[in-house]
């Protein structure tokens, strides 16, 4: 859903093959549907796995490749979101948080490497976060989990740049889908402060996916290094460089606002 949608909307409309992968297999189907409607000459795949379980994902990079023969092109996109201090959340949803976010791009990358150094050009492109730059409290699993996305692309593309394979790591600003309301609350986190939290969200999630997927393709297509999307990404990337220890002296009061 969300971006991972619009970004398979947009790659079939660009002619592309897809292995779409999700945990919600009646969601998929359709979103695998609606793109064979409009594309039937395109070869579109639907594989249901639950990438929290990385031990599964050889054998899925091995059912990818059965169905399609080879991987150009390899878009780690899957992420949930955790509401909680560190002292409030449990050691079982930030493990939960790290292998969804960071592990599943691992196993990914590990799994699909050996088909992408086959395929000349080949490309991946790790969804890290505006949480990838800065750490808001309440953040601290969502946050370690997309600076680690994107520690781990910067080092993959120096070591597969001599390979001719491109790594793109995106950090979106506020994009307008459901993963804030979906997302997971520690214990002791009371429904009061889950509900300021999501009206607090819905009013910073403004760019429609559609227009996030259009930015990060084309990024793609120019095998961009790092992509920002929206302005308020830029806008927090810049003050996170001008005082690195400090931001949140400025940002704390526009969360609040």
């Amino acid at each position: 859903s969300g971006i991972g949608q619009a970004l398979a909307h947009g790659l079939a409309a660009r002619g592309s093959h897809l292995a779409l992968i999700d945990r919600d297999g009646p969601g998929l189907e359709r979103v695998a549907a609606a793109i064979g409607a409009r594309c039937p000459a395109l070869r579109v795949t639907a594989h249901t796995c639950d990438l929290a379980h990385t031990g599964g994902i050889p054998g899925l990079a091995d059912e990818v490749l059965r169905a399609h023969g080879r991987v150009t092109l390899l878009v780690n996109n899957a992420g949930v979101a955790l509401g909680g201090t560190f002292e409030q959340v449990t050691p079982e949803q930030f493990g939960r948080v790290l292998a969804v976010n960071f592990g599943a791009t691992v196993a990914l990358c590990r799994a699909l490497l050996p088909a992408l150094r086959s395929s000349l050009g080949g490309q991946i492109v790790n969804l890290s976060s505006l949480y990838g730059i800065i750490g808001p409290p309440g953040q601290a699993a969502y946050s370690a989990s997309k600076f680690a996305v994107r520690g781990f692309s910067e080092a993959l593309r120096h070591e597969l740049a001599p390979h001719g394979i491109g790594v793109t790591v995106v950090h979106p600003g506020g994009i307008r889908t459901n993963i804030a309301r979906h997302a997971e609350a520690a214990p002791g986190v009371s429904p009061a402060e889950i509900e300021a939290g999501r009206r607090a969200q819905d009013r910073l999630l403004r760019l429609p996916p559609e227009q996030a997927a259009g930015i990060i393709l084309r990024a793609t297509e120019r095998r961009a290094p790092r992509v920002l999307v929206g302005s308020d990404a830029r806008a927090v990337d810049l003050l996170a460089r001008l005082v690195p220890g400090d931001y949140w002296g400025v940002l704390g009061r526009l969360f609040r606002a």
